[in-house]
């Protein structure tokens, strides 16, 4: 008998911080007096209390996970997966958390996106119960060139190209499938990995703040978002 429909939010968070050339890994840095992680995780049971969240972490991370939430005193609640060798693997990994006939929708989302809106959450899982696979959006707002084989290269219409952020939401059977397919380096994010099945994937309005914490100068961003 299947399990009541559930929603559930797997944060990966794999990072090891290389392009902030801290010795942290950038998903433990602070931002506003706690580490960006914690704050992700706050962002979704902000939007639902109830939402079951799965946290991928490498295991050799999880330790000093366990010492972070001690030390701020972090005790919301979520199940710990193990990071696998690639971000697909620890995907997979997430999945293998949920149980296997549980009937409903699961968020993907990176760890190091703290500032996704409730809004743009809710519009991915709302949208998700009837098109069971849908990702947020933003538009291209600078100038677009293809370089290709080409030394110059060319503009492209940047009105034909949209950014894409996390959540992604899918039915939790759906994305179960994708995921027992041979990883492939065309799996660009989990989106690309349902559309191998066939499956459309539906666009949905993100928002501007949720930017992935890369590098020092989006530590400086996330402090200024902090403050608005």
């Amino acid at each position: 008998m299947a399990h009541i429909t559930s929603k559930y939010a797997i944060i990966v968070a794999g990072g090891k911080g290389l392009r902030m050339g801290a010795d942290i890994p950038k998903q433990f840095l602070p931002v506003g007096g706690k580490p960006v992680l914690m704050h992700t995780i706050s962002r979704f049971h902000a939007y639902d209390k109830d939402l079951k969240v799965i946290l991928v972490l490498p295991k050799t991370q999880q330790v000093y996970w366990q010492e972070l939430c001690e030390q701020y005193h972090f005790d919301e609640d979520y199940q710990l997966a193990d990071g696998g060798a690639s971000r697909f693997q620890s995907c997979k990994n997430g999945i293998s958390m949920i149980p296997t006939d549980a009937v409903g929708l699961v968020a993907i989302h990176d760890g190091v996106r703290p500032f996704v809106s409730c809004d743009t959450i809710s519009r991915c899982f709302d949208t998700a119960e009837t098109a069971k696979a849908v990702i947020p959006v933003l538009p291209v707002t600078d100038t677009l060139r293809f370089i290709g084989d080409s030394q110059s290269g060319r503009n492209v219409l940047r009105s034909d190209y949209k950014t894409v952020q996390t959540p992604q939401v899918f039915d939790i059977q759906l994305i179960r499938q994708a995921y027992e397919q041979e990883e492939s380096a065309d799996f660009t994010d989990d989106a690309s990995v349902v559309e191998r099945l066939g499956q459309v994937v539906t666009m949905v309005e993100g928002n501007r703040e949720n930017i992935k914490i890369t590098t020092p100068f989006d530590l400086k961003v996330a402090e200024v978002l902090l403050e608005l």
